[in-house]
């Protein structure tokens, strides 16, 4: 990730965190800080990185596929060569 000093927000963005914000938002009045809204994003991205890490040891490839998402998905192929030619 390269490190900027600001955060430049398109449109879309902004859309995004207005929701996330009012999702976290207690009430009507309560205006939570962007950093609040941010941090709450990114724990469960990480959260669920985290959780298919450790599955990938207990569970077949095509389980663990059944639990990708739009962010976060693991691709597994498989290569097939011939001793002929």
């Amino acid at each position: 990730m390269s490190r900027r000093t600001s955060l430049k927000l398109t449109d879309e963005r902004e859309r995004q965190l207005e929701k996330a914000s009012e999702i976290l938002s207690s009430g009507p009045y309560d205006d939570p800080p962007m950093s609040v809204v941010i941090d709450a994003a990114l724990a469960p991205l990480i959260q669920s990185g985290e959780n298919i890490q450790e599955a990938r040891n207990e569970l077949y490839p095509t389980t663990i596929q059944q639990f990708n998402t739009d962010v976060l998905g693991l691709q597994y192929r498989t290569k097939v060569e011939t001793r002929w030619r």
